[in-house]
Order: structure tokens, then C-alpha cells, then sequence
């Protein structure tokens, strides 16, 4: 869940206090813009098999937790490329259905386990996987907060991989360090986030910054289509109208600003 659908779910979240009815369409808007995008944030193929290069000791008997997994554009490539079984999780069902339907289409319906849950309250055991994986989706609970909560479900010795969003440089300009402080004040550089992996209970094993192209190619570009589906559809309604103009400005912004900021994966093992 990439942090623009986060701050969409909150705002939503919050209004639903006032009108339920209200916040259940816009929530099925997000749903429904954000389930015609293969990927619901930055990231690729390549990148996770990159990621996954890094972890050692999977077998047909590991267990893998994949937390926000969105629509699983990484679920079916951790299939592909790992045996074991595979836990999904998202808080949005539309995905859920859609990672569904193409787990079977690719034949992993009985390594693929996808269900719908909230990351406040993940229905896990203690120690019961050997790897936690999440692309773009730990900002929903953050960082730091993420990685000491998920530590008590990964068996000693087994392993962490996020993708988070990232500062390259320790200074930034007004308006993108502003952008960033409304959608996700916890974004910060790779040496913040690699200490706090280490001091959440983890050795860290590797990290990368995620390429550009994850964003311009893998994340905004499919967006030009489905925007244009979604303003067919809901052009009338102001919320879809907002939703676009969002989406748009944080695309102008990424290409404005991408050598400040961007995705890096942190992969650690725990001790």
C-alpha cells in the first residue's frame, strides 16, 4: 500500500465518523482505481528477485508472510521464485479477489493463502515464519513500529525484507520535504532506517535503493490508463476528480524531485 493510497485510507478513515455511507463509496474508489494498476506502488520483478537474492534457507516447509501485498504482483513472483507457502495479507478485499483470482491462474492456489486483515492486528503466531515480506506497504504503521511488531512473528534466524520510502540526501527542498511531512513524516535516510532495523532485533544483511524506472515505468505509467477509466466512470464525482489530481501531483513531484527521495529495500535476518 503505497503511501498516496495510505493517505487517502486515513482521510477516508476519519470522515467515516460523519457519514458511513460516504466513506464506504470513497473507499471502494480507492479499491477501484488502485486494483487496475498491476502494482499499487514502485516496484518490479527484478527488484524483488534482487531482494530475495539475499535470503538464504528457504525450503517447501518455510512459511512467508507478505503483508500489505496489494493486488500481489510480488506474491506471484515470491511463488515463482521461492518454494514454501505464502501468507497475503491486505486491508482492501478487491485486491484480496484480484490476488486471488490470479494466484489460481497461475496455478499457486495452494501456496498462496490470501486474506483480507488490518497490519494493526495481523492474525499471526508467535515465530510462525521464516520470512516477512512487505514492498511499499510497512508506511501504514511505520517503520519503526513495524519492525519491532513483526520481529515476535519471524522464527529466530529467519528474515525481514521491506521496500520504504527513503531520503537520498540529508537536505531536501521546502516543497517536497512538505509533501512528504503530510503523507509520511517517518520517511528519513538509509542510515535512520538501517538503526532501527538493528535495534528492532535484526542483523542488517543488505540494502538497495530501488530504481527510478519502479516509478516512472512500473508505477505511474499504467496510472495514465487508469485514470482515464476512473474519470469515465466517476469524472462527475469530486472525491474521483481530487483522487486524479492527487495521483497527478505526485507524479509531477517524483519527476520534479526523484534525486531527493525515492524506495530503498532493507532485508535484515533476526537475531
Amino acid at each position: 500500500m503505497h503511501s498516496v493510497i495510505l493517505r487517502y485510507y486515513k482521510k477516508f478513515k476519519i470522515m467515516s465518523n460523519d457519514n458511513k455511507s460516504i466513506h464506504n463509496f470513497q473507499f471502494e474508489l480507492i479499491c477501484e482505481y488502485f486494483s487496475n494498476i498491476e502494482r499499487q506502488g514502485p516496484g518490479s520483478t527484478e527488484v524483488t528477485t534482487k531482494a530475495l537474492s539475499f535470503i538464504e534457507g528457504l525450503t517447501e516447509k518455510s512459511l512467508i508472510a507478505d503483508i500489505g501485498c496489494g493486488t500481489g504482483g510480488q506474491t506471484i513472483t515470491l511463488a515463482q521464485h521461492i518454494p514454501g507457502h505464502i501468507t497475503a495479507v491486505d486491508l482492501f478485499p478487491k485486491f484480496i479477489d484480484k490476488l486471488n483470482v490470479n494466484a489460481e491462474k497461475h496455478g499457486y492456489k495452494g501456496r498462496i493463502n490470501a486474506i483480507v486483515g488490518d497490519m494493526n492486528a495481523l492474525p499471526f503466531k508467535k515465530e510462525q515464519f521464516d520470512l516477512v515480506w512487505s514492498e511499499g506497504a510497512i508506511s501504514h504503521i511505520g517503520f519503526k513500529r513495524g519492525m519491532n511488531d513483526w520481529n515476535k512473528f519471524i522464527k529466530p534466524g529467519g528474515y525481514i525484507a521491506v521496500s520504504e520510502a527513503t531520503w537520498f540526501t540529508p537536505a531536501r527542498p521546502k516543497e517536497i520535504y512538505d509533501f512528504w511531512m503530510d503523507a509520511y513524516p517517518e520517511i528519513d535516510v538509509i542510515s535512520t532506517k538501517i538503526a532501527q532495523m538493528e535495534q528492532a532485533g535484526y542483523k542488517a544483511v543488505a540494502h538497495f535503493i530501488v530504481p527510478e524506472s519502479c516509478w516512472l515505468e512500473g508505477y505511474y505509467a499504467p496510472q495514465h490508463t487508469a485514470r482515464e477509466l476512473f474519470l469515465k466512470k466517476y469524472g462527475r464525482q469530486q472525491i474521483a476528480l481530487d483522487m486524479v489530481a492527487n495521483t497527478q501531483r505526485e507524479e509531477s513531484l517524483y519527476n520534479k524531485y526523484k534525486d531527493y527521495y525515492g524506495y530503498a529495500f532493507y532485508i535484515g535476518r533476526k537475531l
